[in-house]
């Protein structure tokens, strides 16, 4: 078998490893921007440690804070214009994967100017952007490990990855510590986008043998840690897990990309700004299920990561798992419509084109919507 794998960035992972983004970031310039959430990275004092380590380190840092969950295209403009002002060098992420994927955007965009949906929908070109560290707070989207950034076009309700290699980190501080301030449901939504991240991938006809062990490791260790988490028997080895598996999940989808679970659920967070891992949680059950019988040796392996037998159970054991995580639900109580299934259809095959090709059975139109209709 002939396959490539190319992944560039530089993972420092550990206990207590936030401690070093001042002397890991300081190399990339000496102007920092931090992109940030409004609330949590506050709270918990993990902003003023990490603008305190920068500035230990000879830093100038300057705070952008107005990135929300799903992440808006205009709001990475409006983060660029800012940093392009203050004449920042570096800009480094710190919260959960909307902050990280909003951070590429900002660093992206302060390089490459013109509409950043051109640079998504590949009407346009961009090989550089301003260095990236990053430090993510959540468990789930492996934005640090990889070269995607998701955004939302509010005009049109796009929910489309920008993917390039400008916008894999130069550095990505992965410290387990930082994860144990997420409330409960937070970690259920999070740690159940890891695992899609590593099925989809070990799902994908772009799979190889480098994206298939990394898969298997990530699905492995969500299945064997992540309810023990949610359940408040964590230990320092399953956050650990937990984290690495979010991270391999991140680093796996930059080479074999999402399958049908992401390609529809991104137009259902798009039309109606749903939790992204709940979404995931309403429709992969039902793709799953639909999808057996054209990888049954894959969905087995899958099936047996979460306590299944062979790809026979691989539905109901995607069932229990949710259930054990509280996750067990519909679109519809999510705030989706039998009204809205037309646009997210049509958007899926206008958005998620790619993610559809990779997924082991083809669906097409109708059966897309009857999907949406059975999450509901």
């Amino acid at each position: 078998m002939e396959f490539r794998y190319y992944l560039p960035v530089n993972l420092i992972f550990g206990r207590g490893t936030v401690a070093r983004i001042g002397e890991t970031a300081s190399v990339y310039g000496k102007r920092a921007l931090i992109v940030t959430g409004q609330n949590s990275t506050r709270k918990s004092g993990l902003l003023e440690r990490v603008t305190g380590y920068l500035k230990m380190a000879g830093m100038e840092t300057f705070v952008f804070d107005n990135v929300c969950p799903n992440p808006l295209t205009t709001t990475a403009e409006e983060g660029a214009a800012f940093a392009l002002e203050k004449g920042c060098e570096v800009v480094v992420g710190v919260g959960g994967g909307s902050i990280l994927d909003c951070a590429k955007g900002i660093a992206f965009l302060c390089v490459n100017h013109g509409n950043i949906n051109d640079y998504i929908f590949n009407r346009a070109a961009g090989e550089c952007a301003l260095p990236l560290v990053l430090i993510p707070t959540t468990c789930g989207t492996g934005s640090e490990g990889n070269g995607f950034a998701v955004l939302t076009n509010p005009e049109t309700g796009d929910k489309k990855s920008l993917r390039s290699n400008a916008i894999v980190a130069k550095a990505s501080i992965i410290d387990s510590e930082l994860m144990e301030t997420m409330p409960k449901s937070v970690l259920a939504s999070v740690g159940f986008d890891a695992l899609c991240h590593a099925m989809e991938a070990y799902l994908s006809r772009l799979a190889q043998p480098m994206t298939d062990m990394m898969s298997m490791e990530a699905m492995r260790l969500i299945g064997k840690y992540l309810p023990a988490l949610y359940q408040g028997a964590g230990s320092k080895e399953a956050w650990d897990a937990v984290t690495w598996a979010s991270t391999l999940g991140g680093m796996v989808i930059h080479t074999a990309g999402i399958t049908m679970p992401h390609a529809m659920e991104h137009p259902a967070s798009g039309c109606r700004n749903i939790v992204h891992g709940r979404g995931l949680a309403a429709l992969t059950p039902v793709i799953t299920e639909a999808s057996i019988d054209a990888a049954p040796e894959r969905y087995a392996v899958i099936s047996r990561s979460i306590g299944g037998s062979s790809e026979k159970d691989c539905g109901t054991r995607l069932r229990r798992f949710l259930q054990a995580l509280q996750l067990d639900m519909t679109l519809g109580a999510q705030g989706i419509t039998a009204e809205d299934i037309p646009w997210m259809t049509e958007n899926c095959l206008k958005t998620s084109a790619a993610g559809m090709a990779n997924h082991p059975k083809h669906f097409g139109r109708e059966e897309i919507a009857e999907f949406y209709r059975r999450a509901l």
